[in-house]
């Protein structure tokens, strides 16, 4: 599947003005928000390293920057949050670390689901969750359950999650099925996809300057705008909400079309 379809720009970090469009005309409609914007959260153990701080502490400052991040979101509009914790690949990283990252994981929900709960949002996961361990899914399955009928927001918690793995899962699922290979389509796969019952993504931010999509939701994403920015996550604020969702207001979506005035 193929992303080359989708805009990028790279944010600088935090305190810097919008780019101005080209030419200075303003592309698209400012007051636009998106529906449903994804992040990447990327850039903990960097910000952890600046610091002379430990991968896990970084880990930390992540998730504590999370329900602000949540807020300042849902407060300009955004109905769907997803954000990307940790992924397929991430077993790879060091035994210590993988283990303060599920600890890290624990607590939060034990720290954040009932603040979350009473601000009218909608908790979802998406993953492999038979990977954790069974106490970590019985926290998950009871805030999602808890949070089921909030309305103000849906924040997708993305955990152990990888779209090639979710692919995967989707195709093993319609062949349990038996569906006969004429009636599979776009919709259908989309149906059998962790993310069913979730709108797909008008914007998808990665933050900590890398430059690449990392699995995440590659099906969905087709026509999504991206946005890189410098800014490591535990540091991504307001401005940077902000930054972010001007510049997706800049942009024009076609969709494979050409603009009605295009020559």
């Amino acid at each position: 599947m193929s992303i080359t379809s989708a805009s990028t720009i790279t944010l600088p970090a935090t305190q810097h003005p919008l780019p101005a469009a080209a030419n200075g005309v303003h592309i698209g409609d400012p007051s636009e928000t998106p529906h449903h914007v994804a992040v990447i959260m990327d850039g903990n153990g960097r910000w952890a390293a600046q610091r002379g701080l430990r991968p896990t502490d970084g880990h930390r400052a992540g998730t504590e920057n999370i329900r602000a991040a949540i807020e300042a979101f849902a407060e300009r509009g955004v109905r769907c949050l997803t954000l990307f914790a940790f992924s397929t690949e991430n077993w790879k990283r060091p035994r210590p670390e993988v283990r303060g990252l599920m600890r890290i994981l624990s607590s939060t929900i034990d720290r954040e689901v009932q603040p979350l709960h009473e601000a009218g949002v909608k908790l979802r996961y998406i993953g492999r969750l038979d990977a954790l361990d069974a106490r970590l899914r019985r926290k998950i399955d009871e805030a999602i359950t808890l949070t089921q009928h909030n309305d103000r927001m849906t924040v997708c918690v993305a955990f152990n999650y990888g779209s090639r793995a979710e692919l995967v899962d989707a195709v093993r699922r319609m062949v349990a099925d038996g569906l006969d290979p004429d009636d599979v389509s776009e919709r259908t796969l989309s149906d059998y996809l962790y993310t069913r019952e979730l709108p797909d993504p008008d914007l998808i931010i990665r933050t900590g300057g890398d430059q690449r999509v990392s699995n995440f939701l590659l099906w969905q994403a087709a026509y999504a705008e991206y946005i890189f920015s410098d800014t490591y996550w535990p540091d991504f604020c307001e401005q940077d909400v902000d930054l972010a969702l001007q510049t997706y207001a800049q942009r024009t979506r076609n969709f494979g079309g050409r603009p009605a005035n295009a020559d």
